[in-house]
């Protein structure tokens, strides 16, 4: 219960600091970009030069396969794009505190928002390249329907899976530069381990849970559900217990090893 308090205290702060969150985010965002003849449009030139140039080798080069009479590159798409915005945003936030070290020397600063800033700096991309993920849809003869409103769930679930990881990251990045490098090289990894290249019913069925323990599994599942097989996130019960279980517990973890180290962060910056 006490822990759960602590959560509920960091909802609490957000909500009491939307504006400011707002602002800064909008802040954040565009200073990244300042100075470049391009300005924020380099947010989303290096994704796009990434998806046509899978679209190039994939599609025109190795005309690959379709994967259940879905074309390669949508399939490919609905675990890409996700995927960009998850290593983006947490990346990005583990290392907020240290970028904005001093905000934390601020008494009156909630160093919380921090990584929720960077976060939503990442999201602003992402929507984009959804509206992009559509219309390549459309291009190849998909109508819209009823289940594209369940990219909003997929959406939140996302964001709150990166902010219970980013209050983890972010705080013992304080302590110590490595877990950057270590969550980039985690990234790495899992971006192999998750079924974005490649299909789950490649592997032995006896091993396939392995694969289901990594939590954004279910987000890539859930895009494609989404996007190509017309199914509701409910039709999955267990991934979506387990899904929201890993998801809670990160969350209150995080913010409860947040709150704790927030008094050393002035001292070690």
């Amino acid at each position: 219960m006490r822990y759960f308090k602590e959560l509920v205290y960091f909802i609490n702060d957000l909500i009491n600091n939307r504006k400011l969150l707002l602002d800064l985010t909008k802040k954040d965002f565009t200073a990244n970009y300042l100075g470049s003849y391009l300005g924020i449009i380099w947010a989303f030139v290096q994704p796009t030069v990434t998806i046509l140039i899978f679209w190039f080798v994939f599609q025109v080069g190795f005309k690959a396969r379709p994967v259940e009479d879905v074309p390669f590159i949508l399939w490919l798409m609905c675990g890409m794009i996700p995927w960009f915005f998850f290593s983006e945003g947490l990346l990005t936030a583990t290392n907020s505190i240290l970028e904005k070290h001093y905000l934390v020397k601020n008494i009156v600063f909630r160093v919380a928002l921090l990584p929720i800033i960077k976060i939503i700096s990442a999201l602003f991309v992402h929507l984009f390249f959804i509206i992009f993920l559509i219309i390549m849809f459309i291009a190849y003869g998909y109508t819209p329907n009823l289940y594209y409103l369940q990219l909003i769930y997929y959406l939140v679930a996302t964001i709150l899976l990166v902010v219970g990881l980013s209050w983890i990251t972010s705080s013992l990045a304080v302590f110590t530069k490595d877990v950057s490098q270590f969550v980039n090289m985690v990234l790495q990894f899992g971006f192999w381990l998750t079924p974005i290249f490649w299909s789950l019913d490649m592997l032995p069925e006896r091993y396939q849970f392995l694969i289901k323990l990594n939590p954004f599994y279910y987000i890539v599942t859930g895009y494609r559900d989404t996007l190509i097989y017309h199914s509701w996130f409910w039709n999955s019960p267990q991934l979506t217990v387990y899904f929201w279980a890993v998801t809670f517990t990160l969350l209150l973890v995080g913010a409860v090893l947040f709150r704790r180290l927030r008094p050393h962060f002035a001292d070690l910056l």
